[in-house]
């Protein structure tokens, strides 16, 4: 949501679509993880990790992650609302709890590059081969979905929020699971840790493109509501 508004994408629709795909991670994402780590590799003649985990542990790892900030979300809003009116809630509370979430995630991200630091620092090739992948992976996605986009007519708005939806990756979910199944030393925890370093600065590029395509491929919008990348500069 943050690289749609950066870009000038549908708030709206970005809303939905993340709650959609929320929605999808609670539901899918275990029966996933066991396809992947268990059958995929039977497929492929791979030797399957010695891990201990199964469809229920991923399950769970996914629904405290989602699921346990869903129920607070829920239950401040009922009862704060209900205690002091929507107007405190919105610009009472929400103002003073908000940061405590980027605080948490810069918090978990600290200690896992203080654990993992090692590995990357003594290991780049490996960190090399993590990156390469998600660089193609989100380059291709994202000029994917613009292109579907436009071909469907949805317009510069939406089209934006499309390409940056199916391209963003939630990794905070990836690394909980990871660390949930596999531990925090794991080569499975680094790969979640090296996945934000290659996705905050190639959607941020990527927000430059969709700017610029936005006055090329697509109908002209005015200026004090589609600003161009000169703004951000």
């Amino acid at each position: 949501m943050i690289w749609d508004d950066l870009a000038c994408g549908d708030r709206e629709a970005a809303a939905v679509l993340v709650f959609i795909n929320s929605v999808f991670q609670v539901l899918a994402f275990g029966a996933l993880g066991w396809f992947y780590l268990q059958v995929m590799p039977g497929w492929l003649g791979l030797l399957v990790t010695s891990a201990d985990f199964s469809f229920g542990s991923i399950t769970l790892s996914v629904l405290v992650f989602l699921g346990l900030p869903l129920l607070a979300g829920f239950l401040t809003r009922t009862v704060g609302e209900r205690a002091k009116g929507c107007d405190w809630y919105e610009w009472t509370f929400l103002p003073r709890l908000g940061p405590w979430a980027l605080y948490g995630l810069l918090f978990t991200i600290t200690l896992l590059f203080g654990l993992q630091g090692q590995t990357i620092t003594s290991r780049p090739f490996d960190v090399v081969r993590i990156a390469v992948p998600l660089l193609v992976y989100f380059v291709v996605v994202f000029g994917t979905g613009m292109g579907i986009g436009r071909a469907l007519g949805l317009g510069y708005a939406k089209t934006t929020t499309l390409a940056f939806t199916a391209a963003g990756n939630n990794f905070e979910l990836a690394i909980a699971v990871a660390i949930g199944i596999f531990g925090v030393t794991s080569g499975q925890a680094l790969a979640g840790v090296v996945g934000p370093l290659i996705e905050v600065p190639v959607l941020i590029d990527l927000v430059y493109v969709a700017l610029w395509a936005r006055t090329r491929f697509f109908t002209a919008q005015p200026r004090s509501v589609w600003p161009t990348s000169r703004d951000f500069r």
